[in-house]
Protein backbone atom coordinates (compact mmCIF):
# COMPACT_ATOMS: atom_id res chain seq x y z
CA UNK A 1 0.00 0.00 0.00
CA UNK A 2 1.34 3.21 -1.07
CA UNK A 3 -0.84 5.71 -0.26
CA UNK A 4 -3.83 5.55 1.94
CA UNK A 5 -6.42 8.44 2.81
CA UNK A 6 -8.65 8.71 6.08
CA UNK A 7 -11.65 10.53 6.11
CA UNK A 8 -13.42 10.32 9.43
CA UNK A 9 -16.56 11.34 8.84
CA UNK A 10 -18.37 8.80 11.32
CA UNK A 11 -17.45 6.30 13.75
CA UNK A 12 -16.80 3.21 11.74
CA UNK A 13 -18.10 0.75 15.13
CA UNK A 14 -22.06 1.47 16.06
CA UNK A 15 -22.31 2.69 19.15
CA UNK A 16 -24.95 -0.13 21.85
CA UNK A 17 -24.48 -2.15 19.07
CA UNK A 18 -22.36 -4.92 20.71
CA UNK A 19 -24.68 -8.15 21.47
CA UNK A 20 -24.51 -12.08 21.75
CA UNK A 21 -26.29 -14.16 19.69
CA UNK A 22 -27.79 -17.23 20.60
CA UNK A 23 -28.95 -20.27 18.54
CA UNK A 24 -31.77 -22.35 19.69
CA UNK A 25 -30.91 -20.78 23.32
CA UNK A 26 -27.25 -21.54 23.41
CA UNK A 27 -24.77 -18.42 23.03
CA UNK A 28 -23.09 -19.13 20.16
CA UNK A 29 -21.35 -16.10 19.73
CA UNK A 30 -21.62 -12.20 19.31
CA UNK A 31 -22.36 -9.39 16.91
CA UNK A 32 -21.92 -5.81 16.65
CA UNK A 33 -22.48 -2.94 13.67
CA UNK A 34 -19.90 -1.16 11.73
CA UNK A 35 -20.49 1.90 8.92
CA UNK A 36 -18.48 3.32 6.55
CA UNK A 37 -16.59 6.49 7.35
CA UNK A 38 -16.11 7.82 3.80
CA UNK A 39 -18.27 10.34 1.47
CA UNK A 40 -19.58 7.08 -0.44
CA UNK A 41 -20.35 4.11 -0.76
CA UNK A 42 -18.45 0.82 -1.76
CA UNK A 43 -18.57 -2.23 -3.60
CA UNK A 44 -17.49 -5.13 -0.48
CA UNK A 45 -15.33 -5.84 -3.40
CA UNK A 46 -13.12 -3.08 -2.70
CA UNK A 47 -12.16 -4.52 0.86
CA UNK A 48 -8.60 -5.04 1.00
CA UNK A 49 -8.51 -5.90 4.38
CA UNK A 50 -10.97 -6.79 7.22
CA UNK A 51 -9.48 -8.24 10.39
CA UNK A 52 -11.34 -7.57 13.76
CA UNK A 53 -10.09 -7.53 17.44
CA UNK A 54 -11.99 -7.68 20.85
CA UNK A 55 -10.11 -6.93 23.93
CA UNK A 56 -7.32 -7.03 22.46
CA UNK A 57 -6.76 -10.84 20.70
CA UNK A 58 -7.28 -10.70 16.76
CA UNK A 59 -10.66 -12.96 15.64
CA UNK A 60 -9.55 -16.01 13.41
CA UNK A 61 -11.37 -14.26 9.77
CA UNK A 62 -12.90 -18.23 9.48
CA UNK A 63 -15.55 -17.01 12.10
CA UNK A 64 -16.62 -13.71 10.61
CA UNK A 65 -19.41 -13.00 8.83
CA UNK A 66 -20.40 -10.05 7.09
CA UNK A 67 -23.89 -8.95 7.10
CA UNK A 68 -24.85 -6.67 4.55
CA UNK A 69 -28.22 -6.08 2.24
CA UNK A 70 -29.90 -8.86 4.08
CA UNK A 71 -27.28 -11.52 2.86
CA UNK A 72 -24.45 -12.55 4.81
CA UNK A 73 -20.90 -13.56 3.40
CA UNK A 74 -17.44 -14.57 4.87
CA UNK A 75 -14.68 -12.72 4.48
CA UNK A 76 -13.37 -15.08 1.90
CA UNK A 77 -16.16 -14.00 -0.35
CA UNK A 78 -15.86 -10.35 0.01
CA UNK A 79 -13.25 -10.30 -2.93
CA UNK A 80 -15.37 -11.73 -5.75
CA UNK A 81 -18.62 -9.64 -4.31
CA UNK A 82 -18.21 -7.05 -7.38
CA UNK A 83 -22.03 -6.37 -7.41
CA UNK A 84 -22.82 -6.28 -3.29
CA UNK A 85 -22.94 -2.77 -3.00
CA UNK A 86 -22.48 -0.87 0.92
CA UNK A 87 -24.41 2.41 1.15
CA UNK A 88 -22.83 4.75 2.92
CA UNK A 89 -25.88 4.96 5.42
CA UNK A 90 -26.71 1.56 6.14
CA UNK A 91 -24.83 -0.41 9.00
CA UNK A 92 -23.38 -3.47 8.18
CA UNK A 93 -23.82 -6.69 10.90
CA UNK A 94 -20.61 -8.41 11.92
CA UNK A 95 -21.18 -12.03 13.25
CA UNK A 96 -18.83 -13.34 15.10
CA UNK A 97 -18.65 -17.50 15.97
CA UNK A 98 -17.76 -17.99 19.68
CA UNK A 99 -19.27 -20.60 21.57
CA UNK A 100 -20.16 -18.86 24.94
CA UNK A 101 -19.84 -15.44 23.60
CA UNK A 102 -18.65 -12.72 25.55
CA UNK A 103 -18.64 -12.22 29.37
CA UNK A 104 -20.54 -8.85 30.72
CA UNK A 105 -19.61 -6.02 31.22
CA UNK A 106 -17.71 -3.42 28.36
CA UNK A 107 -15.17 -4.95 25.91
CA UNK A 108 -13.17 -2.99 22.92
CA UNK A 109 -13.88 -3.44 19.62
CA UNK A 110 -10.99 -2.67 17.00
CA UNK A 111 -11.89 -2.86 13.31
CA UNK A 112 -9.12 -2.34 10.98
CA UNK A 113 -10.69 -2.31 7.23
CA UNK A 114 -9.10 -0.56 4.51
CA UNK A 115 -10.61 -0.12 1.37
CA UNK A 116 -9.51 0.07 -2.47
CA UNK A 117 -10.84 3.36 -4.01
CA UNK A 118 -11.64 1.73 -7.55
CA UNK A 119 -11.56 5.33 -9.48
CA UNK A 120 -8.25 6.57 -7.87
CA UNK A 121 -5.16 5.34 -9.52
CA UNK A 122 -1.80 5.95 -7.92
CA UNK A 123 0.08 8.34 -9.58
CA UNK A 124 2.98 7.06 -10.42
CA UNK A 125 2.03 3.49 -10.12
CA UNK A 126 4.45 0.40 -10.88
CA UNK A 127 1.34 -2.42 -11.30
CA UNK A 128 -1.92 -1.42 -13.25
CA UNK A 129 -3.78 -2.32 -10.29
CA UNK A 130 -2.29 0.06 -7.84
CA UNK A 131 -4.97 1.90 -6.49
CA UNK A 132 -5.62 4.44 -3.44
CA UNK A 133 -6.57 3.16 -0.05
CA UNK A 134 -9.22 4.48 2.21
CA UNK A 135 -8.23 3.52 5.81
CA UNK A 136 -11.71 3.23 7.60
CA UNK A 137 -10.45 1.71 10.52
CA UNK A 138 -12.34 2.47 13.76
CA UNK A 139 -12.42 1.13 17.54
CA UNK A 140 -14.57 1.25 20.74
CA UNK A 141 -15.65 0.27 23.69
CA UNK A 142 -19.15 -0.82 24.24
CA UNK A 143 -21.19 -2.74 26.52
CA UNK A 144 -22.24 -6.16 25.83
CA UNK A 145 -25.96 -6.58 25.49
CA UNK A 146 -27.82 -10.02 25.62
Amino acid sequence: MAFSMKLPFVDVVCDESLKNTYVNGKKLGYEFQIRLSNYRGHYLSCIEEFVITVDGQEVNSDDITFGLNEKEFTLRQLPSLISEFWNLIDPATISVFAPGGLTEGEHHIDVKMMLRIPYMAVPGRTTEREYAVLDSCGSKTLQVRD
